[in-house]
């Protein structure tokens, strides 16, 4: 867990889970693929992050009111000698909270964890029509360095 005066970052709960599921579903991606009318699915997959080890769900907390979510996953790997990797995956900043410096805050407390489980590489990817994300994460150090496919199954 992380604390500032004004702002906590811990592992997130059920009770959590409207404020995560408004956030993820409050962009135009979000809109068409999140259901924050029934959070069934969400409990049942919350349910199976917070009981792996390697998984970290964790919000973001101001003034009792959640304002961010982000997912870091623990990678254990054969490449680069046996490295571990982690994977930074639906990062959401409140609409309210966006320009506070809240998005900079949750990828340092990921970079944080990452040295602490002793990744040797962080990564993440981001919709190729998110272009403020990208520049965002550039700042932050990031590079654009690999094309990333997906299968819909």
């Amino acid at each position: 867990m992380t604390d500032s005066p004004d702002l906590a970052i811990r592992p997130a709960t059920e009770a959590d889970l409207p404020a995560i599921v408004a956030m993820l579903a409050d962009d135009p991606l979000g809109a068409t693929r999140e259901s924050p009318q029934d959070l069934t699915p969400y409990r049942t997959a919350l349910e199976r992050l917070t009981g792996d080890p390697n998984q970290h769900v964790v919000v973001a907390v101001r003034a009792g009111r959640v304002v961010g979510t982000l997912q870091l996953t623990i990678v254990p790997g054969l490449s680069r000698k046996g490295a571990t990797r982690s994977i930074i995956e639906g990062v959401r900043v409140h609409a309210d909270e966006r320009g506070s410096g809240l998005g900079t805050r949750f990828i340092e407390w990921a970079v944080e964890k990452s040295r602490a489980e002793n990744c040797t590489l962080v990564q993440l990817t981001s919709d190729v029509t998110r272009t403020d994300a990208h520049r965002f994460y550039e700042r932050l150090g990031f590079t654009a360095s690999h094309v990333g496919f997906k299968l819909q199954l």
